[in-house]
């Protein structure tokens, strides 16, 4: 189970920066870290890394608790359907179980109910306890060589997955050191630390405990700028390197649940290491790294120019996307954004700890681990 996946850096973008989460409740894990610091030989960065490239296990189980403080203004709320914006706040839960590449689990808790995702072989199933729903998908021939399909959104749900795409950031713009050593989960880990060059990146540091004998990530932290408390942090909080039970990824489907069935995808389509034809007019990249601004056309992506600054919508799209969140105000989630202009133009602008969004008069967004300053520079390209 190789935690250096080939990802590129922009896939690290969004869980790193809008949220990378997943869901329950619980005291905040940042507590775990009070252990008393153990006594390791030394490692360097390059060992630590060369640790996490060449690690193998046979199987993981464990509880991973998630964290995230983002400080996001309240106008999250007005977006319907919570399920996202109430990952981006508060603590989280989960159990997850590994049994190779073939076999997975993860089952993400709340107050409310649970959602699982179960991969067994070329068996995809997804069920949730509030609706007591399920979908069910034949895995095609192009889809069976990668890890099984996350529960939307998808988002890293253990530290290895984080660290996973993390470490795939790795450039000349990282500094690359050793941290503190730690107890996470019962076990004695290195600390590596991830910091980006440029100061305009949000993001202080990541920070990446890895067990001193399995080398495998068992938290994952990432620090903004001018803080010295994780904006966000997951970690296993119990963990078991045994392989867990075949029955584990078999989905007994409950009474009463109503079953859908789900045509397998065609290659290509949703892959979470997908990456669009770079001559995609949708969303290009502007700058490399941890400053990297994502630009995308508006009324693309919501089927026509989308309201900003309390003004009518020009066009409506005759067919939402299947994902839309349903009677979404959007006038008034944009109106309740701070208005913002300058030589690159006028529009609105959301701002947290680690991200930073622009919505221009004009109908475009840009959006980036970075400050409001390198949006700005990017709207006038």
């Amino acid at each position: 189970m190789s935690v250096l996946r080939s990802r590129p850096v922009l896939r690290w973008l969004v869980p790193a920066t809008a949220a990378v989460a997943v869901i329950g409740g619980g005291a905040a894990i940042g507590t775990f870290a009070a252990e008393a610091e153990p006594s390791l030989p030394p490692r360097t960065a390059a060992q630590l890394l060369v640790d996490l490239q060449t690690s193998r296990l046979e199987g993981v189980s464990g509880t991973v608790v998630q964290r995230a403080d983002l400080g996001l203004p309240s106008l999250v709320g007005l977006i319907p359907g919570n399920d996202l914006t109430s990952m981006l706040t508060g603590t989280h839960t989960l159990r997850v179980w590994y049994s190779g590449p073939e076999r997975q689990r993860v089952a993400l808790l709340d107050t409310l109910g649970e959602q699982d995702v179960i991969r067994n072989g070329r068996d995809v199933w997804t069920w949730e306890s509030r609706t007591n729903t399920a979908r069910h998908r034949t895995l095609g021939d192009a889809e069976t060589g990668r890890a099984a399909p996350e529960a939307r959104p998808s988002l890293p749900a253990t530290p290895q997955q984080a660290a996973d795409l993390a470490l795939a950031a790795i450039d000349p713009s990282t500094q690359v050191s050793v941290g503190r050593s730690a107890t996470v989960a019962g076990q004695d880990a290195y600390e590596l630390v991830l910091q980006p060059r440029d100061e305009g990146s949000l993001v202080h540091q990541l920070r990446i405990a890895i067990d001193a004998k399995q080398h495998v990530p068992l938290r994952f932290e990432v620090l903004a700028k001018g803080s010295d408390q994780p904006a966000f942090e997951m970690a296993f909080t119990q963990i078991d390197y045994r392989r867990p039970a075949a029955d584990q990824f078999t989905f007994n489907p409950p009474p009463g649940v109503t079953v859908t069935e789900e045509k397998a995808e065609r290659p290509g389509a949703g892959r979470p290491d997908h990456v669009e034809p770079a001559g995609d007019p949708q969303v290009r990249a502007v700058g490399t790294g941890w400053t990297t601004v994502l630009v995308a056309r508006l009324d693309e992506a919501m089927g026509g120019k989308p309201a900003v600054g309390g003004k009518p919508a020009d066009a409506k799209p005759a067919v939402p996307p299947a994902d839309a969140a349903p009677d979404m105000d959007l006038s008034k989630l944009l109106g309740g954004l701070a208005a913002v202009k300058g030589d690159w133009g006028s529009g609105r602008l959301l701002t947290s700890k680690l991200f930073s969004v622009l919505l221009t008069d004009d109908g475009r967004v840009l959006a980036g681990a970075v400050t409001p300053e390198r949006l700005y520079e990017a709207a006038r390209g």
